[in-house]
């Protein structure tokens, strides 16, 4: 990085032109031998989401899918209640990174500027920018879907997305969310380099695209973290499945949100931590959902 007379560090030049990846020369060691070549490295650039003229949220983004992001940025953030509330998306380059300017009814804008909260986003931050403890968590609808998913199209779909992960496969630097649908199998899939953002991407495409979210999960490639069950309880879905453990506080929530919860979920096997009626062939335990 380059250094100004103060002898502050300059941010890195941010590359655009709509690439998911960067070209960088590395020097690779392996068994005491240094061998120069290139590489490539998952892009991140900065990605504004501006509602209606007004600047919402900042945050770092693999530069693929907006249209899907900012679609389901929307919904799982409440901003808007349907696809059909954003009027106008256009995306614009601008040389500190990638501009989102979307147009919402005017109904769902006076709801946003009666909540609004200003987010200044690290990649996977979720709360960043939240001003109060009161906004962390707004009120969801529990969960109503009534459909379920079978142990083996769960273990089908986690087999299919390993190969399914281009840009993973790519830079090893990347998240996913895919969609398990109600007959089994993957049926969608998104990548990015945060994990909130993945999972956004997929929603907003799932929801342009008329999917119905209660029949059918949502495979993720992280953690389930509070924020995770949040944003899927949002928009109706009733699984959520984590290739990694969940939170004490995601589980908590998705017991009150009725959400099912999937932990450590493999080919082989899975650990079900609450709501296992959406999967078939759970035993029941006392006080679950009948």
């Amino acid at each position: 990085m380059a250094r100004n007379p103060g002898g502050a560090v300059q941010p890195p030049p941010i590359v655009l032109g709509g690439s998911t990846v960067d070209t960088v020369m590395v020097e690779r060691w392996s068994d005491g031998i240094a061998e120069i070549g290139s590489d490539v490295a998952a892009a991140e650039v900065p990605v504004s989401l501006e509602y209606n003229g007004i600047s919402h949220a900042v945050m770092l983004a693999s530069p693929a899918d907006l249209e899907d992001f900012a679609t389901g940025f929307s919904l799982t953030e409440g901003i808007v209640d349907h696809p059909r509330d954003i009027l106008d998306l256009e995306v614009i380059e601008r040389d500190e990174g990638l501009q989102v300017r979307i147009t919402i009814a005017a109904g769902r804008f006076h709801r946003l500027k009666s909540r609004r909260r200003s987010m200044a986003g690290r990649t996977g931050c979720g709360l960043c920018g939240t001003e109060s403890l009161a906004q962390v968590f707004r009120p969801i609808a529990p969960v109503t879907a009534q459909g379920t998913v079978e142990p083996l199209a769960l273990q089908r779909t986690l087999e299919e997305l390993a190969g399914a992960q281009t840009l993973q496969r790519l830079t090893g630097a990347t998240h996913a969310a895919a969609w398990l649908a109600g007959d089994g199998g993957l049926a969608a899939i998104r990548e990015d380099v945060g994990r909130h953002n993945a999972l956004d991407k997929l929603i907003g495409g799932l929801a342009l695209s008329g999917t119905d979210f209660s029949a059918g999960a949502v495979v993720i490639t992280s953690r389930a973290s509070s924020e995770m069950v949040q944003k899927a309880a949002a928009v109706g879905i009733g699984i959520l499945a984590a290739i990694s453990a969940p939170t004490g506080l995601a589980i908590r929530m998705a017991e009150q949100l009725n959400l099912t919860l999937v932990g450590f979920a493999r080919r082989d096997r899975h650990v079900l931590y609450a709501g296992p009626h959406r999967i078939a062939g759970h035993t029941t335990r006392q006080g679950d959902h009948q």
